[in-house]
């Protein structure tokens, strides 16, 4: 994607002293003590993240449209003497794990309680830094920050969580690096729970994806038929949920996007680590929020990736990487050109490895005829910088 033509560098630098008034992550405190780091790129698209929180993004929006739904007095500071539903944000990006995705739970073998989705959220981040510097013909800042989810006698696990933020250009990369530094295999449960709201998702707009889908239980059978498109708000709705075995493209990467008439959310992911993704429709009237979430698990919790052999362990000293990029989809004709390339992916592509989804059913659209595949080679586009595994 490139920048509009007024950002070149000649420009800027003959009429600014200060990069900052065109990019910037600039941190501040909010009254209620959380720190949050406002971003802007000079794109239309501006994010919050939260320190306090996992370093997650909070609010965002594009060009004055809100991406994501938020909650009543949030952003709530991290108490872990709350249930995770009374802490939760909303916001664009709530990050679960570390160890456990998915409903309470008693640990089978110890007797644990784990609450809903994890700690993750509840981590504080140290050791930031925001470094910007030209790289060819663009402008782009790092933000690096350090969390830890730890336990004496349990988990030592660490994370450099890396947001690349380019000037001019309405997306952002998220690279996470998970080690374990105990002496032990420790279990990992990640999933990356993006949160879209009105008007991105309103009655008509389509979820574009290049997958099987599986029904988690019987209320996602009911909807099964109509997973990809969604509904306005209504009361009493209860959640469906789908799980995608998503097939990716040539580079590695899978792509899913929601579009209506005029803008879309694109979102895409390295599925070397990433092999699931979750789909959490949730038209509820007033809590009209709608998840995207890519992971190495589905949020069935440690219990039931143990029986089933979906866990990953995560051996002492090993790191894994997961790279994330979420991208604004400005108008009908790159949405159109977006659903076209996830058609090319669908016919051609290939189911990734590592996913697992023994014990659901998956739908089978009989009203869809079988087509002859095609064969490709070009990527989707605007993906190509996704940082590698480092």
């Amino acid at each position: 994607m490139s920048q509009p033509n007024w950002l070149n560098r000649a420009d800027l630098e003959k009429h600014s002293v200060d990069i900052r008034q065109f990019i910037d992550m600039r941190e501040s405190k909010l009254t209620n003590g959380m720190r949050v780091i406002d971003a802007h790129n000079s794109s239309g698209l501006t994010l919050t993240l939260l320190p306090d929180r996992g370093m997650d993004i909070y609010s965002a929006s594009y060009k004055g449209i809100p991406l994501t739904w938020i909650n009543q007095g949030a952003p709530f500071p991290p108490d872990g003497g709350l249930e995770w539903l009374r802490q939760f944000n909303g916001g664009l990006l709530t990050t679960c794990g570390l160890t456990h995705v998915g409903p309470p739970e008693y640990d089978d073998e110890t007797g644990e309680f784990r609450d809903i989705h994890g700690h993750y959220s509840r981590l504080r981040a140290y050791d930031i830094s925001v470094r910007g510097n030209w790289t060819s013909s663009n402008y782009e800042i790092k933000l690096t920050a350090e969390l830890a989810q730890s336990r004496l006698h349990g988990e030592q696990l660490a994370v450099t969580r890396r947001y690349n933020w380019k000037l001019g250009e309405p997306r952002v990369n998220i690279v996470d690096f998970v080690t374990n530094h105990s002496d032990m295999p420790v279990p990992l449960m990640v999933l990356y729970h993006f949160n879209m709201g009105y008007p991105i998702v309103r009655k008509g707009t389509e979820l574009a994806v290049a997958s099987e889908v599986y029904s988690r239980d019987d209320h996602a059978k009911m909807g099964a038929s109509t997973w990809n498109i969604y509904d306005e708000a209504q009361s009493g709705y209860h959640e469906q949920v789908f799980y995608h075995h998503v097939k990716d493209d040539p580079a590695g990467r899978a792509h899913a996007g929601l579009v209506n008439d005029n803008i879309g959310l694109k979102f895409s992911w390295k599925t070397d680590t990433l092999p699931y993704l979750t789909q959490w429709k949730n038209t509820r009237k007033n809590m009209y929020i709608n998840g995207i979430e890519p992971g190495n698990c589905v949020p069935e919790g440690q219990n039931q990736a143990r029986q089933s052999g979906r866990i990953v362990m995560l051996e002492p000293d090993e790191m894994m990487t997961f790279s994330l990029t979420v991208e604004v989809l400005e108008n009908l004709t790159q949405i159109t050109d977006f659903k076209r390339q996830i058609e090319i992916v669908d016919k051609s592509g290939q189911l990734v490895d590592g996913c697992d989804l023994t014990g659901y059913e998956k739908y089978v659209d009989l009203a869809t005829p079988t087509e002859t595949a095609i064969h490709y080679t070009d990527a989707i586009e605007g993906t190509e910088d996704m940082p590698e595994q480092e």
